[in-house]
């Protein structure tokens, strides 16, 4: 018996779709992620809708816009055969059914026209090939050849045809299936999952920037880990971040180990996603210690050791970022200062004094925060009572920021004295003077010495000032 999910096309785009096919006698279905995502009742609404037709695509798209009300423009990419329009709040894309044929060193494929039937062997995934019909004659009826809406049901990830095939013509499809799973909770088909570790050196003709969305989507998924783990036991993570591989391991010496910092960094990356959303900010926590590798050695006496490991981390966010293509502005430099200043408040939480949570505020700025989150997700202690400790530690130390801040207001202050000031007061010329008087300022401040306040601040800089032998200008 033939299922129907008319329920499925509530948007009023389908009914134009729908008559607009009519017109033209093509027939149309609605394929892909809608569908996929309907079916699994999830309660985020797709933004985007792909529609295949056994003919033009670009055609149909453009007959569509000529009977949606507000008439909007038809973008027309002829290189594909799609086209793309909005509508209310969705973007529609229109593509012809067609097959495709790979060379070995792109994952562009040539395109020819081709049934519905090739259009859906060419899909990635099975549950990604469901499609609904928006033919008059079977409107609301779906076409599932591969029995999508079975693995949707069990929770798998499997590719229509071949994996083998599937993944060597796109390997980006590697990403995809490793993504989905980890959106989704679901489980990639043995098969598959040997496949991919098989093509994994593929994913080296993709592109840095596709591949660079696909780990954007992974760690803003509910549970990150997943997609990290994966991405590990099949050999893709080492070929775009390698030194999170670094990281995995535990080493012994004379009896003496430390942890495995891959896991350590994965339960940070769960733990943070737990509190926020925020992109960067899980960026951040899944690159904060890869400074660990570089730096670590085995002492006699104090065992393990990875001394200002922060640092050459955020040293490597730049290299690792330029190296992916990723934005070398404010996000960048956002991350590098949670890696950065990412064990700070560790240390404070074991003597919180005035002038540690000064210098804290000043260097972490509007940033204070989400360093806070991160450190308290670098929680991942399994003993009960240090972990309630830690947690307890920074509370105290989150309360002597509040108290600090409210005091001082050294949050991202500019210290009252400028180098102009200098300059005019003792009728100097550009000299390293003026840097040591305003170096000497700034830190009586964060030290508590004067007041963030312009009066003592002068009065500070005349007696610094002396002492370097400079008097006040008639």
């Amino acid at each position: 018996m033939q299922r129907n999910y008319k329920k499925a096309l509530a948007h009023r785009i389908f009914d134009y779709v729908s008559e607009a096919s009519e017109h033209l006698n093509l027939e149309s279905y609605v394929i892909g992620g809608f569908v996929r995502d309907f079916l699994l009742q999830r309660k985020k609404v797709a933004k985007d809708i792909d529609i295949v037709t056994v003919g033009s695509g670009i055609e149909l798209a453009q007959k569509v816009a000529k009977l949606l009300p507000n008439k909007p423009k038809v973008q027309v990419f002829k290189t594909y055969g799609t086209a793309m329009l909005r509508f209310e709040d969705i973007e529609v894309e229109f593509v012809g059914a067609r097959r495709e044929s790979y060379t070995k060193d792109s994952r562009n494929p040539e395109v020819e026209a081709g049934t519905l039937e090739e259009d859906q062997n060419r899909r990635d995934f099975t549950i990604n090939a469901l499609a609904i019909s928006l033919s008059r004659s079977t409107y609301g009826n779906i076409l599932d050849p591969f029995n999508g809406s079975k693995d949707l049901e069990k929770g798998i990830i499997k590719t229509p045809l071949d994996p083998d095939i599937t993944y060597s013509d796109d390997p980006l499809r590697m990403m995809r299936a490793i993504r989905f799973a980890t959106q989704l909770d679901f489980t990639i088909e043995q098969n598959s999952l040997d496949a991919i570790t098989k093509n994994a050196a593929r994913i080296d003709i993709i592109t840095k920037e596709r591949i660079v969305e696909e780990l954007h989507k992974i760690l803003l998924a509910d549970k990150p880990s997943k997609g990290f783990i994966l991405l590990e036991k099949t050999g893709l993570l080492k070929r775009f971040l390698p030194e999170l591989i670094a990281l995995k391991g535990i080493d012994e010496v004379q009896g003496q180990k430390h942890k495995d910092n891959f896991y350590h960094t994965l339960e940070v990356v769960d733990n943070i996603s737990e509190k926020t959303d925020n992109l960067w900010l899980r960026w951040s926590a899944l690159l904060h210690d890869i400074g660990k590798a570089p730096t670590k050695r085995f002492d006699k006496k104090n065992g393990w050791t990875f001394h200002a490991h922060e640092f050459v981390g955020s040293k490597m966010v730049y290299k690792l970022f330029k190296r992916l293509k990723m934005p070398l502005n404010d996000k960048m430099k956002y991350v590098q200062k949670l890696v950065l200043l990412s064990s700070r408040p560790v240390i404070l939480a074991e003597e919180v004094t005035d002038s540690a949570i000064r210098r804290l505020i000043f260097d972490a700025g509007d940033d204070i925060e989400d360093l806070m989150t991160h450190c308290e997700a670098d929680i991942t202690t399994k003993n009960a009572k240090k972990f309630k400790q830690y947690h307890n530690n920074f509370k105290l130390v989150r309360q002597k920021i509040k108290e600090v801040e409210e005091r001082d207001r050294v949050r991202n202050f500019q210290p009252p004295i400028s180098g102009e000031l200098i300059m005019k007061t003792f009728d100097l010329k550009p000299c390293r003077e003026i840097g040591i008087l305003k170096e000497a300022v700034k830190e009586a401040i964060l030290e508590g010495e004067i007041k963030n306040d312009y009066d003592e601040a002068y009065q500070y800089m005349l007696v610094q000032a002396e002492k370097l032998g400079l008097t006040k200008a008639n």
